[in-house]
């Protein structure tokens, strides 16, 4: 199947949801008009990333207009955007959310949440508790939210479940800035996302979706360098670092079939194997 995906690199103004559903809407019109199919945007597009205490203000339910807004965006265009989740039972979730066809598809619900450095996110919201591969118009698809993607094994379980797709919206923060002897600066954060998601794309033989923010909040930098990523690793379609971008790649999914028969690591995955050997370590770390 060919589709055209977007990747909307925005900067979120800081708890200003109208603002920010503003800007959503915006280049939901552009990419419609350039023909995307499925239109992703960062972590926390709908709120902005560092909200500490405003968290349950800038909360949104299933129940909410606003919700119901971006539900019908995705009328004739597929949405993934992310945002703070009120459950029913009031607990507070960094989200995202994928739209089609005027309906709530799916919701990932951000695992692990990095607690150190710069990042306080443990103190204001709950970690979700699974990952699951969802079917969707283009093929199955799986989201992981920014540090998610930094465990390894959540990428694993997803590809175990199917999916063809890996969407990794992200807030990624500027950080390990270094002049080079050319006068332009490098970034650790861009060499380390690099591998990643290079390393997701070609060990499981999927595409990968990487949509970061760009802007300031409270002094910190957001770096952007969004990147539709091939199954076999090699990058397709890149957008600048800090400056806005509707990136726009087209996407064939029988790429997928062609680099699984290249290099079939994913057809001899031992699953039982790979279960046999954790429940042994967490035996043996239960002892400690």
């Amino acid at each position: 199947m060919k589709f055209k995906v977007g990747l909307a690199q925005i900067g979120p103004t800081l708890g200003n949801l109208e603002a920010n559903e503003k800007i959503i809407r915006g280049e939901v019109k552009k990419a419609l008009k350039r023909g995307v199919d499925l239109l992703v945007f960062p972590e926390l597009s709908v709120t902005g990333y560092f909200l500490k205490d405003i968290v349950p203000e800038a909360a949104i339910r299933k129940s909410s207009p606003l919700f119901k807004e971006i539900a019908a965006m995705s009328e004739e265009i597929s949405i993934v955007v992310g945002y703070i989740e009120e459950s029913s039972r009031h607990g507070f979730y960094n989200t995202a959310g994928y739209f089609e066809r005027g309906k709530l598809l799916h919701q990932h619900r951000k695992l692990y949440l990095p607690t150190y450095g710069l990042f306080d996110e443990g103190r204001y919201v709950g970690a979700g508790k699974r990952v699951r591969a969802f079917d969707t118009r283009f093929g199955r698809a799986a989201m992981l939210i920014c540090e998610d993607a930094w465990h390894p094994g959540l990428a694993y379980v997803a590809s175990q479940d199917g999916a063809d797709l890996l969407i990794i919206p992200s807030s990624s923060p500027a950080r390990g800035v270094k002049k080079q002897n050319d006068g332009k600066s490098s970034l650790a954060i861009e060499r380390q996302w690099n591998s990643l998601t290079r390393a997701h794309a070609s060990a499981f033989s999927q595409f990968v979706f990487f949509c970061n923010r760009v802007g300031y909040e409270d002094g910190i930098s957001f770096w952007g360098g969004s990147e539709v990523i091939l199954p076999t690793g090699e990058t397709i379609a890149s957008a600048p670092r800090w400056k806005a971008k509707l990136l726009i790649a087209d996407v064939d999914t029988a790429d997928v079939r062609r680099s699984r028969i290249a290099t079939p690591t994913l057809r001899d995955e031992d699953l039982h194997l790979t279960l046999r050997e954790l429940r042994r370590i967490q035996a043996d770390r239960s002892e400690d």
